[in-house]
């Protein structure tokens, strides 16, 4: 079957998706392009087609409105987008993270390519960590990614993952919103976006709060089905379908001792032991075609929306 990830480096110890290939630390912006596939170009070119007449070929025309998207190494085309589209180079997502890494005490953890191209990401390591109680460790990263297939924003997201079990979960921003995001529509201007994260970097410090709120915070067998009833299912549908009751089933499991962390004083039996069911569930667990279908969800599809929700529901039990 074929893979999303057409390339990816990583350092340390392996992904939680287990994919990519490894990096010694502190390596160059280089270095990492080399390795995790990002050295190429997105090119562009005018869409072109063939007009027909009797018994021969037409003229080759123009259409002025669009444009093709195409890799500068296989030439393969990646998407028709248009003339207003302005490309997000690979390059420049890997450029984003040097002097975070050399000045700030970032350190790159992943980078790579999905889609054959069609989506570029880097996650660097902050400096902010936190452990709750019984030694239950999460630390601060920073995604950057973008694509040239009109799926995605230029988005810069924090992130935490939970040490233990490798959970991900998006860090809302000051404003609320989860993301500093910049439509292909306009130019990605990477110290704009810093200074915005910038603004945003002691969100860290309210979203840990909140976390050790949700630690706290005990729960009775009945809030957590219910807790779960309310993240799996649609209020307005009377009915629960059979994948969602799968998935109550796996994560009141992963809740009461078999996911990873659970037993930890900071899970078993509280709002926090919810909400990483949830997202264990999602990052480990979930049905997926293959590991870095997984991640793309985890990160930027459906399995992002169910994390957000989840969260949102964990916290009302703390309103």
């Amino acid at each position: 079957m074929a893979h999303l990830i057409e390339t990816m480096a990583y350092v340390a110890e392996k992904p939680w998706h287990g994919l990519g290939n490894q990096l010694t630390a502190n390596q160059s912006i280089e270095v990492w392009a080399k390795q995790a596939g990002m050295n190429f170009d997105i090119k562009e070119t005018p869409v072109r087609f063939m007009t027909e007449s009797a018994g021969s070929l037409g003229a080759i025309m123009s259409f002025p409105d669009q444009k093709v998207l195409y890799r500068s190494d296989t030439r393969v085309a990646l998407s028709v987008v248009s003339n207003r589209y302005q490309v997000v180079q690979p390059m420049e997502i890997l450029e984003f993270y040097r002097d975070l890494t050399e000045i700030s005490g970032f350190e790159l953890e992943t980078a790579g390519v999905l889609k054959g191209g069609r989506k570029i990401w880097a996650l660097a390591k902050t400096n902010q960590s936190t452990t709750l109680k019984g030694n239950d460790q999460v630390n601060g990263y920073l995604l950057l990614a973008t694509a040239c297939d009109g799926t995605l924003a230029t988005t810069a997201q924090f992130t935490s993952i939970r040490v233990v079990c490798n959970n991900t979960l998006a860090v809302a921003l000051a404003n609320g919103n989860g993301a500093v995001k910049v439509p292909h529509s306009t130019s990605f201007d990477p110290q704009a976006v810093k200074r915005q994260l910038g603004v945003s970097v002691s969100s860290w410090d309210g979203f840990m709060y909140r976390m050790k709120v949700l630690s706290e915070r005990k729960v009775k067998s009945h809030e957590s089905m219910n807790y779960f009833l309310r993240v799996f299912n649609d209020p307005n549908l009377s009915t629960a379908n059979i994948s969602n009751e799968r998935a109550m089933k796996k994560v009141q499991e992963l809740f009461e001792g078999q996911g990873k962390g659970s037993e930890l004083a900071s899970a078993k039996g509280t709002a926090f032991g919810l909400l990483n069911a949830v997202t264990e569930y999602v990052d480990h667990e979930r049905r997926a075609r293959s590991d870095d279908h997984r991640l793309e969800s985890a990160w930027f599809g459906a399995g992002a929306s169910l994390k957000q929700k989840a969260l949102d529901q964990a916290l009302l039990m703390v309103a």
